[in-house]
């Protein structure tokens, strides 16, 4: 279903209201606006935000073999394990965020689950056929090409954005493609 933020925030509380809690995962193209949706709600909702970006591959983990499977290029496995099990079971949890500029762990960050019943997921990936089952809502974002380039050129500057049409645009629509991903959700937005 195409939607808006408004009626999006209006989804969020229906299927709090009918299941108590709420995991919504916003997938889709880089640059589409899943970051920007994401703290908008964070701010209407009070709800708890988790960036995929933070479980970006550590550099001994960026195999050929790995790089090559469709969503392969985020630590999913960790993901699981220090986020969405934790959810599952309604417990606090502190997880290690990647630092792509450093190329390392940083220091842990806490969420408190408790404090919220609605919890959002953002980030390319995030849709990943191995952690699909464990939200309740998945909503996909997307843009044209033109709009995308002109976004990461003002975000990343020219020369990464090379970077990201050459290397992370192609692995992103490869995954897209061969998980179905943007077919899977039930709610999409066209930024």
């Amino acid at each position: 279903m195409v939607i808006d933020k408004e009626d999006l925030m209006q989804e969020i509380l229906k299927i709090q209201r009918q299941q108590g809690k709420v995991l919504l995962v916003i997938d889709g193209r880089c640059a589409a606006g899943k970051t920007t949706l994401a703290a908008w709600l964070q701010k209407e909702l009070g709800c708890n935000v988790i960036p995929m970006d933070h479980f970006f591959l550590r550099p001994e983990q960026r195999t050929e073999e790995r790089l090559s499977q469709p969503g392969g290029n985020v630590d999913y496995e960790r993901f699981l394990e220090e986020v969405l099990e934790p959810l599952q079971r309604g417990a606090n949890f502190s997880y290690r965020p990647f630092d792509c500029h450093r190329m390392t762990l940083k220091d842990a960050i806490k969420v408190m689950v408790e404090e919220s019943p609605i919890t959002i997921i953002e980030g390319s990936y995030s849709c990943h056929p191995k952690l699909w089952n464990y939200y309740n809502m998945h909503l996909f974002m997307t843009t044209d090409s033109e709009t995308q380039m002109q976004r990461i050129r003002e975000r990343n500057g020219e020369e990464r954005a090379v970077i990201f049409r050459e290397k992370w645009i192609p692995l992103e629509e490869k995954y897209f493609s061969e998980c179905h991903i943007e077919e899977q959700c039930e709610f999409y937005i066209c930024t």
